[in-house]
């Protein structure tokens, strides 16, 4: 995707981050949905691109940091993957693209593992995340599924350099952010009353397909906001419903993506009640997003935005004391279950699969707190970092009975008020933003926010 010098200095830079050893790097093997010839789309590595840009099955790779060697392994096409599924380059073709002159069948990677470890070098290799990758652990390095205890070296070096997006970066997060963008500006044009959620979330997903872009991770288009992650499609929407839409474009090319949130009325306006809350919820990302600045733990900056919604609950009569004591005992996880926001680049959760701990608390250990605990980022803010910011509030019928029954927070909520909203659901909307060296900048087209930019819409 960019020039072989990017991934040549990146390769570099990794290098000098781990020191010493041998860096394994798994790529992705197709996966079969539900016979062998009928593949899951397939999806190469995060990291493996960042390192190689190889979008291609059957690829591994190794940075031996002590004999100065980088490597990919892979085998030529046969004339039976060609006829069905046509050519590619070769794999020295492959390689060269990306300035690695050395290449080497599939089969050999385990014989120079083998050499490497009868020789006495450490074999650095990431969290595996896919059953396949720990089947690979086994045969290459005798590691058990179950028992990989993945290099730490490794993990910080990948998550220092991929954290840190450059400038040839944020132009491809931009492009995926604006296709992003349309596809939430088709839901706010066509979301009507008597539709199915299934048919917003097929016009939302045609205008990725229409810009040569993929859904990011699974869209989530309904009408029961309570569920976070609510990947049922098969309601009508009515009137008086609010439709949520978490959706995000992954370019084809490149895999850098977006990931945005909208909350929509069905009808043209919000109801006065739908109004109350989602104001509250406007109130704390708008505070957020101020608060974005370089030095700024992204957890002071949740706090902040905690605060504001409690504060917003009181006005109604749900919440009642003192908003910092109500946030620091965790009672505003009643309502807010969820983090504020988490990093982004080659993933919609950019390297979640290389740990949270590292990538959102540069090493530091998550809080156990009940809603705070899905805190993804909680780190200093720093120039380059790319991130979402989706503060939402949310009614849980179970939950409020599983709090209510056992009166936990009583001195911060108004139990009595809560039976009348247990029907209301929830809402989020979601933006993306660049932390630069000064503040913060929005990344994408920008999409309605206040409810007189949604109703504006509709």
């Amino acid at each position: 995707m960019f020039s072989k010098e990017t991934y040549i200095q990146r390769r570099k830079a990794l290098k000098e981050k781990v020191g010493s050893g041998i860096l394994l790097f798994l790529g992705n093997q197709e996966a079969p949905c539900n016979f062998a010839d009928n593949g899951y789309r397939y999806r190469q590595d995060s990291t493996f691109m960042y390192f190689f840009d190889q979008p291609y099955a059957g690829l591994n790779a190794i940075i031996d940091i002590d004999n100065d060697r980088e490597i990919i392994f892979g085998d030529e096409l046969t004339t039976d993957y060609i006829v069905w599924m046509g050519n590619q380059p070769t794999i020295h073709e492959k390689a060269a693209a990306v300035g690695v002159t050395e290449t080497l069948p599939a089969a050999d990677l385990k014989k120079y593992l083998d050499k490497a470890r009868a020789q006495g070098q450490t074999i650095h290799y990431l969290p595996p995340y896919r059953n396949q990758h720990q089947l690979k652990l086994w045969e290459l390095l005798d590691i058990k599924p179950g028992e990989a205890k993945p290099s730490v070296e490794f993990i910080k070096g990948v998550v220092d350099l991929r954290n840190h997006k450059t400038a040839e970066e944020i132009v491809e997060i931009d492009k995926a952010c604006n296709v992003t963008a349309d596809m939430h500006l088709e839901a706010y044009r066509i979301v009507r009353p008597g539709m199915k959620e299934y048919e917003v979330l097929a016009a939302v997903e045609a205008i990725a397909q229409a810009q040569n872009c993929y859904t990011s991770f699974p869209t989530i288009a309904t009408t029961h906001g309570q569920t976070l992650h609510n990947f049922v499609h098969s309601n009508t929407i009515k009137s008086g419903d609010m439709f949520l839409l978490d959706a995000g474009a992954e370019l084809a090319d490149s895999y850098y993506c977006g990931d945005m949130s909208s909350t929509i009325p069905a009808d043209k306006k919000f109801t006065p009640r739908q109004k109350s809350i989602y104001d509250i919820q406007v109130a704390a990302h708008q505070a957020s997003v101020d608060a974005l600045r370089p030095g700024v733990r992204f957890e002071d900056i949740y706090d902040l935005s905690a605060r504001v919604t409690v504060e917003g609950l009181k006005s109604l009569g749900l919440m009642k004391g003192d908003p910092y004591e109500a946030v620091a005992a965790g009672a505003h996880a009643l309502f807010y279950p969820c983090g504020l926001g988490h990093m982004m680049g080659l993933d919609d959760h950019d390297m979640e699969n290389l740990g949270e701990v590292w990538v959102g608390y540069n090493g530091q250990p998550k809080s156990t707190q009940f809603g705070r605990k899905s805190l993804r980022l909680a780190r200093e803010l720093e120039p380059g970092f790319v991130l979402t910011i989706e503060p939402g509030i949310y009614f849980i019928p179970e939950l409020i009975d599983l709090w209510g029954a056992q009166k936990l927070h009583a001195d911060f909520i108004n139990y009595d008020k809560l039976d009348a909203w247990r029907d209301f659901t929830g809402l989020r909307n979601e933006e993306n933003y660049l932390i630069t060296e000064t503040g913060h900048r929005l990344l994408g087209k920008k999409i309605p926010l206040t409810t007189d930019e949604v109703e504006a819409m509709r």
